[in-house]
């Protein structure tokens, strides 16, 4: 649930990354709350004949408020991929298009499926590590203001370091493996 509430306190918050773990609860408590919505919307048809479709404003309202959001959080999903936000209006466009609607669906649900890029890239730090955020605000060499990652540097006490290239943590120049994924340098 904490997922889905972040997403609405990111109500229009382009910028950035987000998790798939974030795209998806939302998208699984959005449709719930649809369909809640849509059954409450449903008996009230049921009950009443008269009066029975206004219960479906609430579905309307709730979609209407929920579309800024789900736009929101999925640019930030492509741009934890390293793709440009800008492809999801291009997939909206193409999906007006019969076949075409189609495959553009399927290339959008595979690169909402896709792993997050490891360390940072163009669009922030990888919101899996959030040490990494802290280091790039804190100046820290090694990390750039950018999301980028420089060139190993020499720190204070002479100890030069450079960063994991599979999740982006910062290691000791000259060890073999990485100490938070593992990975062999």
């Amino acid at each position: 649930m904490d997922w889905y509430l972040m997403v609405w306190r990111k109500y229009a918050v382009f910028e950035g990354r987000a998790r798939r773990t974030e795209y998806w609860m939302f998208v699984l408590f959005n449709l719930l709350a649809l369909i809640a919505l849509a059954a409450i919307g449903g008996v009230g048809i049921a009950m009443s004949e008269d009066y029975g479709g206004i219960l479906f404003v609430p579905f309307g309202l709730y979609a209407l408020a929920a579309l800024i959001p789900s736009l929101a959080v999925a640019v930030r999903r492509f741009h934890d991929t390293g793709k440009s936000g800008w492809l999801i209006l291009l997939f909206i466009v193409l999906g007006l298009i019969p076949f075409v609607g189609l495959i553009t669906a399927i290339v959008q649900i595979v690169i909402l499926c896709t792993d997050s890029d490891p360390g940072p890239n163009q669009y922030g730090p990888n919101p899996k590590f959030p040490e990494q955020a802290a280091a790039m605000i804190a100046g820290i060499p090694g990390y750039s203001t950018m999301g980028i990652p420089t060139q190993p540097q020499s720190l204070v006490g002479g100890t030069a370091y450079g960063l994991c290239k599979s999740c982006g943590a910062q290691m000791d120049v000259g060890a073999s493996f990485c100490t938070r994924c593992g990975a062999h340098v």
